[in-house]
């Protein structure tokens, strides 16, 4: 908030119940930014359901929850203000996606939410050693330093660091009296620069690529190099071309990323005090990241203004890339170990489950010809609203009559309702329309979908629904019932385990087994019933497989993907059940209405959810 000079959003401090550290608030707050204090008991309903930091719109019913969400939104509200902050816009990045995608399948939104904070935090707290122990999110973070630069339009960039490369080297060879060159070859090869030393931090900080990157922060934008390159800089593969170096946290430019991390890496630096210039041997890219973050316009100003006074390291030069072991760095599937009996193919891997007894039986759906009465719902109810064609308005009907068929004949007055991965409000906004006595929440975390639905509901005059763009994790209110229509990827695992948590009953459509895969809290198969049978990279071959069920498929691949669907969907029932619930796999009504029209249903045993035998 103070290097984008916000002003239009008023802040609260809310005690954690510690008198001790409640008197510490003041010493790192703003000069230029009001601060209130606030207690548990005087926050917003709504804030009580979600993780703080959280931003809650004058109504008390729109709620942003968790750190990178938040900090986007006051980002946005700041261009808003002033569309002259190019330096504010571009933390967003390119395409405006940093720290977009959530923890779970992000490793950046993962370092700067959660990894690297609670490193530092338990680093400052566990100093009586006298020998220091750089936590494994550092030294991770180090090594992301040292890989590659990968960005949209690098070919163009690192063609003219070629360029000035050869120009540097062939100065060099005349003043030596050598004849080495980095220059062009007959064959349009060049040697590669990537062993190159730079004699000091200052000839890296004329660098193209910070060049490059500090033309990204003002208005008018001023291209690195204006020449065009050589004809033979031009014929260069891309391969031999030279990498780029990172100059900030996420490869070339300076993004959110790096504002983040800043004060974490700033206590860190601080706390190992006598130490540092020993440790900062072990990280030297990191030594290098913090001091080129202070040459940012504005970096300096807001730290100062936060009591943060930033710290002058003697960065040492780059040297030979330091070997990282790290328990932070994701887990490589292809270094599985090899199964000498796996097969591949959706058939083998079915073939074995039907040996084990498993195979993809489907429950009949409870109730098959159960409808709303579309006609005559408010137009601002049906899915058409969502400016659908009449074809995809007719299958999203379908689409919500089955789950909603479920969800009404098991709601009781009172009864919370949480609508997940809601996008435009579907569903969440029919079941407030009507289950009137029930209060529904929709959980998204992007912000014009549920603006789009909020738009909606103020149309319809609802007062039983709230709105929390929020990453999953981020929602902790209680619910006695969860739902999601088409909840991607590990995103449906997501919800079921909320839903666990929490004791409630769900009623998901998964969607898009694709991209199903081990992340930091989810590993496949769910279930132990299915690991005892299949290997990760077994699971899988179904998982891919699932996702053919298109329309304009043949018939028998589309059968294939149906059984593959069932069996990916089996194992997250049987995971349910395995602690403790009942539930099952069915297919919507009509088939044609999605082709993932599956379902599953469960509820802890002993609290029926309209489960069919």
């Amino acid at each position: 908030m103070s290097y984008c000079e916000s002003t239009s959003i008023n802040v609260f401090m809310v005690p954690n119940g510690d008198s001790a550290s409640n008197l510490l608030w003041k010493k790192g707050v703003p000069a230029n930014i009001p601060i209130n204090i606030l207690s548990q008991q005087e926050l917003p309903p709504v804030v009580k359901s979600c993780r703080l930091p959280a931003l809650v719109e004058k109504d008390g019913n729109f709620c942003r929850a968790g750190l990178a969400v938040v900090l986007r939104h006051i980002i946005w509200r700041t261009c808003e203000t002033d569309c002259n902050r190019k330096d504010v816009s571009e933390l967003l990045g390119f395409k405006k996606t940093c720290l977009k995608a959530c923890a779970e399948v992000s490793q950046w939104t993962r370092l700067c939410e959660i990894s690297i904070p609670l490193a530092v935090e338990g680093f400052v707290k566990d100093l009586s050693d006298q020998r220091v122990t750089i936590p494994p999110e550092i030294l991770h973070l180090e090594h992301k330093l040292g890989e590659p630069v990968r960005i949209h339009n690098d070919d163009k960039i690192r063609r003219q660091k070629l360029q000035l490369l050869s120009k540097e080297s062939n100065k060099e060879s005349i003043g030596s009296g050598s004849e080495r060159s980095l220059g062009c070859f007959s064959d349009g090869r060049a040697d590669a620069p990537g062993g190159r030393k730079k004699e000091n931090q200052d000839t890296d900080m004329d660098s193209l690529e910070l060049k490059t990157a500090l033309s990204k922060l003002t208005v008018e934008q001023v291209p690195a190099v204006t020449n065009r390159e050589q004809s033979c800089i031009r014929k260069v593969k891309t391969t031999d071309l030279p990498p780029l170096e990172h100059i900030f946290a996420e490869g070339l430019y300076f993004t959110l990323t790096d504002m983040v991390l800043l004060p974490c890496l700033h206590y860190f630096f601080v706390s190992l005090g006598d130490c540092r210039d020993e440790t900062l041997k072990t990280l030297p890219l990191l030594a290098r990241w913090y001091q080129r973050v202070q040459e940012i316009s504005g970096v300096k100003k807001a730290a100062a203004s936060c009591d943060i006074h930033l710290l002058n390291l003697s960065a040492p030069l780059r040297s030979s890339a330091v070997a990282v072991s790290s328990s932070c760095e994701p887990k490589n599937d292809k270094d599985e170990t090899t199964d000498f009996h796996f097969r591949g193919g959706p058939r083998p891997t079915m073939n074995k489950l039907e040996e084990n007894g498993i195979s993809a039986n489907f429950t009949s759906h409870p109730y098959p010809s159960w409808t709303l009465d579309w006609g005559n719902l408010p137009i601002a109810v049906n899915p058409i609203e969502g400016s659908l064609s009449s074809e995809r308005a007719l299958r999203k009907q379908q689409q919500l009559d089955n789950i909603i068929s479920i969800v009404t004949k098991r709601a009781n007055p009172g009864d919370t309702i949480v609508d997940f991965c809601s996008g435009g409000g579907h569903v969440g906004i029919v079941l407030a329309h009507t289950l009137p006595l029930c209060q529904v929440i929709l959980v998204e975390n992007k912000e014009e979908s549920l603006i789009r639905a909020k738009d909606r509901c103020d149309d319809l005059k609802l007062n039983n629904i709230w709105f929390i763009q929020a990453n999953l994790d981020y929602f902790t209110g209680p619910f006695e019932i969860g739902v999601a229509l088409h909840a991607c990827g590990v995103a449906t695992d997501m919800v079921i385990d909320h839903c666990k948590k929490t004791q409630a009953a769900f009623v998901i459509s998964p969607c898009c087994y694709g991209f199903i895969q081990n992340t930091v809290k989810f590993s496949f198969p769910r279930s132990q019933k299915f690991r005892s049978v299949l290997s990760y990279k077994e699971h899988m071959i179904l998982c891919r497989f699932a996702d053919q069920t298109a329309v304009h498929l043949p018939p028998e691949r589309k059968i294939i993907g149906k059984k593959c669907m069932g069996l990916v969907d089996l194992d997250r029932a049987c995971s349910a059940e395995e602690s403790g619930y009942t539930a099952y796999v069915s297919s919507m009504e009509p088939n044609s209405c999605s082709p993932k029209n599956n379902l599953i249903v469960g509820s802890l045993s002993g609290r029926p959810l309209n489960l069919i035998a």
